[in-house]
Order: structure tokens, then sequence, then C-alpha cells
């Protein structure tokens, strides 16, 4: 969101502003790499001035997880421990845990899904920076389980410098996750995110204080978190539950209810489908607000 679409010059390429169709969420890395070699394609033949970057970014390379690697190193180098060694350590993490490609190409093909800005897969792949964020956890915690907690720190500390979005290596965050934006996002040590969690710019999954052990939320699967809302302490967010933007939740939230205040209350429950998949941010009417849960 927030990127406009080009209007392409006269004789120009027109398919590289078009938008593509949505991925099933099953997509697999290698399906995932196929679209984005076709797409690169197109937008170096619209736009020669691009030609270099995604010739550098995609067409150089012969997968996801090496492109991915490069792109994520190019993104996060400081000077310190520069590109090649990010890189080497990108793609070393990804060949040791074919998770993270796998988890990468769900995670594009939901934002493909929920995302209208992004159009085509090469967009939020290029220039996304909650993708990008996401992907470095997925490395960090992939290092952080392995014993490496040094390195995966340094990445913790870089990506939230970087991208200002800061989430600790030790959290659990499943598939099909998009993060929105993403600038202010915090994700706290102890935290669990499920699959087809959608989270919006400004999200905080915190404590409530200096307390040790597992201390921070549980977002199950199909949750929906609204742009600034704040989720404190060890609480659970049921099952394709929403929180409203700007809320402040500090009780469990049953599944499927929609939540919102400070101190966040229940004003609603959802119609059927996730709200995570909808992205449907709006609040329930009045009228609404008393009617019984959907059964489970």
């Amino acid at each position: 969101m927030g990127m406009e679409t080009a209007i392409p010059m006269q004789g120009a390429d027109r398919s590289a502003a078009m938008p593509a169709a949505a991925l099933p969420a099953a997509t697999s890395p290698a399906e995932v790499w196929q679209r984005l070699l076709a797409e690169a394609a197109a937008i170096a033949a619209a736009e020669p001035l691009l030609k270099p970057f995604v010739t550098r970014a995609i067409l150089a390379h012969d997968g996801l997880a090496p492109a991915l690697a490069h792109l994520l190193a190019d993104r996060l180098d400081d000077g310190m421990l520069g590109q090649e060694r990010l890189a080497s350590l990108a793609a070393e993490t990804m060949a040791a845990s074919a998770d993270i490609p796998a988890a990468a190409a769900a995670d594009l093909a939901a934002i493909l899904e929920r995302d209208p800005a992004a159009g085509r897969l090469s967009t939020p792949f290029l220039y996304f920076k909650g993708f990008h964020a996401l992907t470095w956890h997925r490395i960090g915690h992939a290092l952080w389980i392995g014993g490496r907690r040094d390195i995966a720190a340094y990445l913790q500390s870089r990506t939230a410098e970087r991208f200002g979005i800061d989430i600790h290596p030790a959290a659990m965050i499943g598939r099909r996750v998009l993060i929105d934006h993403g600038t202010g996002v915090v994700v706290g040590e102890t935290a669990v995110v499920g699959d087809d969690v959608s989270i919006l710019q400004g999200v905080t999954l915190g404590g409530t204080g200096k307390e040790s052990g597992d201390r921070h939320p549980k977002i199950r699967d199909g949750v929906l978190l609204g742009t600034g809302a704040k989720v404190l302490g060890n609480i659970e967010i049921g099952r394709g539950a929403k929180v409203g933007a700007g809320s402040v939740v500090l009780d469990d939230v049953p599944p499927c209810a929609t939540v919102a205040g400070v101190p966040a209350r229940i004003v609603g429950w959802c119609p059927g489908a996730a709200p995570a998949l909808s992205m449907d941010q709006t609040l329930p009417l009045e009228r609404d607000r008393d009617r019984d849960p959907p059964p489970l």
C-alpha cells in the first residue's frame, strides 16, 4: 500500500503494469520463482532503468532461496559484515532449513491475495519491508534455535534499525503471514503467531512489565491485528478474532470475536471468513454487537 501503479509509456510493454492473478496458498517455491522470473523479465523490458536492479535481484539467480539471500543481504548491509557475508549466512541457513523458503513463498502468496497494492508477486518480493523483515526473522529464528544466538541478536538489531520492525528471534511465527507496511511492529520473545495472520503497522505483541518466562501474547490462526493495536501479556487471541485499530488488549479474546477500545472489549463477532484473509478492518454496527457468537 502506498505505491501507485505507473502508467506505461506509449509503445512500452504493458504487461509489467498489469495486476497478477492471486496464487494459491499452497504455492511452492518453484512456482513462485517461475512467476518472479516472468515478471522480472517484463519489468526489465518495460523500464530499462530498472533492468540492472531486477537482474541482480532476480534474473541472475537460479531459484527463490539464492535470490532471497542476495536481496535480503543488499537490504540489510551496513558495511560491518558486508553484503557477501550476509548473503552467505542467509543462503546457508535456508539450505539447512527448507521451511524458510517455503514459508517465504507462502507469505508472498498471502500478500498478493490480501494486499491490493501488491498487484503482482515481484512487488512485495522487491520492495515490501514487512516481507523482508519477516524473512530475516525466519533466518534469525533458525539461527537462534540452532544455538547461534549472538548472530541472531545482531540480525534482529539490524532489521529493527533498517526496517523499523522489531521481532525477537525466539518468537514463533507461522506461514502465510502479512505484515502490512510494518513500521513500528514489535513482537516479543515468547510471542507466538499462527498461520494466516495479518498484522498492520504499529502493532505491539508485548509484555506487561519485568516478569520473565512466558510473558507475551499467543495469536491464533486467522487473526487480524489492526493498526496500532497493543496486545500485552501472556494472553490468547482466539482463532479468527479481530482487534480494532488503536486497541489495548489485556485479556484473552475468544475465537471469532471482534474487540476494540482501551481497554479492549468485545464489540461483535466475525460473520464467517477469517478477518485476516478478508482484511476487513471495520467494526460491526451497533445493532449487530449483541448477537450470539457463531458456532465454532
